[in-house]
C-alpha cells in the first residue's frame, strides 16, 4: 500500500486515527481526534492497566496502580505546598521510578513541569531553576548536592523535595516521607488525582534547548503537544504492518528498555507517553552498561530498546553479544543523532530486529517524522515521512517555499509544535510563524513525502544524542586569559555521531595546553561538552566578510 492509501484507510472517519481540524492559537490545525485531551486523562487511562508492571528499576517493580496512587498522593502534597495551575515544578534526577511520578503529579494538577538536564553542573541547574521561576523542585540526592549551594540564587524556589537522600537535611523534604519508597507504593491509600480543569492547549512542560547564542531557551509545551505523540507512534506501527501486507496488531503490551534520559523529549514524549497509553513496561538503568543491558534483555524478554545510535553500535560491537539470548528484541529505534546506513542494516542482520528512526526537536516535542522497518531498510538515509497531522515544507532564506526535491531550510507544522519560548518573545517571534517552526535544519522531501536531513543548525554538535551548542563552549574558552579566538566544530565518531573539538588561537606571549583548556571547560560545563581535541593555530581563525568564522574550513586541521 502507498503512504496515501494507508493514511486514507487509517484516518477515515470512525477509525482510531481519525483526524479533525481545530484552532490552536489562531491557526487551523489537524489533530488526532482520539488523543487524550490532557495528561490527567492519560494518567486515568494508564491506571486501567492495573497490576501490569509499569516500571522496573533494579529490584523495584512498580505496577500501574501503584504508580497512580503515588502520583495522586504527591499531587496532593504539591497542592498542600501551594502549587497551583501555572506554577512551575522543576524535576532533576536520573531515570528512577520517581521520575514519572513527579512528572505526572505536577502536570495533572495544571502545574508546568520543568525537566532539567541531570548532567548539568550546579551553575547550569541554577539557570534552569531561576529562569523558569520554579516554585518547587523534586530532585535526587546527587542533583541536590550540586544545587544546594545555589538555592539562595533561586528566589522563587519555596520548596525542595529530595529522593534517596542518605543524610538528614532539615532544609528540604524527603520524598520517602511523603509517598514512601517504590516498594511501598502499592500500600498507599486508594485515591484519585485532585481535580483541576485542564484544556488540551494549556501549558504543561518547559524543556530547555539552546540557540546559536548558547543561552538555553525554555520550550513551553502543552498537554496536546505530549499526547499527540501517543497516536503518532501507534500510527507508525500500523502503517508498517499495512505496508508489509499485514493487519495492524491491537492491544499488544511490550517490554521496553529506556536507556536515554527522561529529561529529553525523545524519552519523555516520544516514548513514555505511548508506553503509558498502551500499558508497556519501562525498564530503567542506573547508567548505560552494555553487558548489564544484555542481561536485562535476556531476563526480562525486552522487545523494544534504542534511544540514540550510540547504544545500537555498542550492542553490535560488544564481544560478549552472542553469549546472551537477545531474540526477544523486535525493534531498535533511535533519534537525536544521525545514523550511518550501515547501522540500519546491521540491526536487522545481527538481531533480527527492525530498525526505527524519526526526526524532531525540542520545539516539536519530538516526533514529526517516523521511519520504521522495511521503509527504513530501503531508505536508510531518510528520517521518514511526516505523521498525518503534520506538514513539512522546505524554504529559501527568506521563508519562500521551494519546489519538491529542492534543498533548503525545513519548516514543520502540526499539533506537536510547542507554544513558544518561555519569557522570550523576540526569539519566539523569530522561530514560530503562523503555526510553523523554523527548524534551522537543511533538508529535502521526495515525491513520496520521505524527508532527508542534509545538515543541522550550523553551530550545533550532536554527541550521542546530546546537543552541544558551539557558542556556549566557545564563550567559556574565551573566558580563559590566554584565549583570543576559538571555534567549536564536530568531529565524526562512529558510535556517538559526533564529538566536539576546538580550534584555538592564543594571545601573543601566553601559553595554554590542551589539557589545561579541557580542564577549564570541564570546571564550568557538563562533561559531555568538553572538547575531545584542541588544535592551536598561529593566526586568528578565518572569517567571512561579515566577521563570522568559516567553520567549514576548520575540519582539515584535524
Amino acid at each position: 500500500m502507498s503512504l496515501d492509501q494507508v493514511q486514507a484507510g487509517l484516518c477515515a472517519p470512525g477509525q482510531p486515527f481519525e483526524i479533525e481540524t481545530v484552532e490552536i492559537r489562531g491557526v487551523a490545525t489537524r489533530v488526532w481526534k482520539n488523543a487524550p485531551p490532557s495528561l490527567r486523562a492519560l494518567a486515568d487511562h494508564a491506571r486501567s492497566h492495573g497490576d501490569r508492571l509499569m516500571t522496573i528499576y533494579e529490584d523495584e517493580r512498580v505496577s500501574y496502580e501503584a504508580w497512580y496512587r503515588a502520583v495522586a498522593k504527591l499531587a496532593a502534597e504539591f497542592q498542600a505546598r501551594g502549587i497551583a495551575k501555572g506554577d512551575r515544578v522543576a524535576l532533576a534526577m536520573r531515570n528512577l521510578p520517581e521520575w514519572p511520578v513527579a512528572f505526572f503529579a505536577a502536570t495533572t494538577i495544571g502545574a508546568i513541569c520543568v525537566p532539567l538536564n541531570a548532567w548539568w553542573t550546579g551553575d547550569e541547574l541554577e539557570f534552569g531553576l531561576h529562569n523558569s521561576g520554579a516554585k518547587l523542585l523534586v530532585c535526587d540526592a546527587e542533583r541536590w548536592e550540586r544545587i544546594a549551594q545555589h538555592r539562595a540564587q533561586c528566589p522563587d524556589l519555596d520548596h525542595v523535595i529530595v529522593s534517596r537522600m542518605g543524610t538528614d537535611d532539615l532544609s528540604v523534604d524527603r520524598l520517602e516521607d511523603l509517598i514512601g519508597t517504590p516498594h511501598s507504593w502499592p500500600t498507599l491509600p486508594e485515591a484519585t488525582i485532585p481535580d483541576v480543569t485542564l484544556a488540551p492547549d494549556d501549558p504543561a512542560t518547559i524543556f530547555y534547548t539552546s540557540g546559536t547564542t548558547g543561552q538555553p531557551k525554555g520550550a513551553l509545551g502543552s498537554h496536546r503537544n505530549l499526547t499527540t505523540n501517543i497516536l503518532s507512534s501507534a500510527y507508525a506501527a500500523a502503517r508498517t504492518a499495512l505496508r508489509r501486507g499485514e493487519m495492524p496488531a491491537a492491544g499488544v503490551q511490550k517490554v521496553g528498555m529506556t536507556v536515554i534520559p527522561l529529561f529529553h523529549v525523545t524519552a519523555c514524549s516520544a516514548s513514555m507517553m505511548g508506553a503509558l497509553f498502551a500499558g508497556h513496561t519501562l525498564i530503567f538503568l542506573y547508567r548505560w552498561d552494555t553487558v548489564k543491558a544484555f542481561e536485562i534483555i535476556e531476563r526480562e524478554k525486552v522487545n523494544l530498546t534504542g534511544g540514540v545510535p550510540t547504544i545500537a553500535w555498542q550492542m553490535i560491537e560488544h564481544p560478549d553479544r552472542e553469549k546472551y539470548d537477545l531474540s526477544s528484541l523486535e525493534n531498535i529505534a533511535y533519534g537525536g543523532a544521525p545514523a550511518a546506513p550501515e547501522l540500519v542494516r546491521k540491526i536487522y542482520e545481527l538481531f533480527g530486529a527492525m530498525p526505527g528512526n524519526g526526526w524532531g526537536m525540542t520545539e516539536t516535542m519530538a516526533t514529526v517524522t517516523s521511519h520504521t522497518a522495511e521503509d527504513y531498510l530501503n531508505r536508510p538515509d531518510s528520517c521518514g515521512p511526516a505523521v498525518p497531522v503534520s506538514d513539512l515544507k522546505v524554504t529559501d532564506e527568506d521563508g519562500n517555499e521551494l519546489p519538491q526535491g529542492a534543498i533548503g531550510e525545513l519548516w514543520a507544522r502540526g499539533p506537536q509544535i510547542v507554544i513558544g519560548y518561555w519569557n522570550r518573545p523576540e526569539a519566539t517571534a523569530e522561530t514560530f510563524i503562523d503555526g510553523w517552526v523554523r527548524t534551522g535544519d537543511l533538508g529535502r522531501v521526495d515525491e513520496e513525502g520521505f524527508c532527508y536531513i542534509l545538515d543541522r543548525a550550523k553551530d550545533m554538535v550532536i554527541r550521542g544524542g546530546e546537543n552541544i551548542y558551539s557558542s556556549e563552549v566557545e564563550n567559556v574558552l574565551y573566558d580563559h586569559p590566554a584565549v583570543t579566538d576559538a571555534a567549536i566544530i564536530g568531529l565524526p565518531h562512529k558510535q556517538l555521531g559526533e564529538e566536539p573539538a576546538a580550534v584555538v588561537h592564543l594571545a601573543p606571549g601566553t601559553e595554554a595546553s590542551e589539557a589545561e583548556l579541557q580542564g577549564w571547560v570541564a570546571a564550568r560545563l557538563a562533561k559531555f561538552k568538553v572538547p575531545v581535541r584542541i588544535v592551536f593555530v598561529e593566526e586568528t581563525l578565518p572569517r567571512n566578510a561579515n566577521g563570522k568564522i568559516l567553520k567549514k574550513d576548520l575540519g582539515a586541521l584535524f
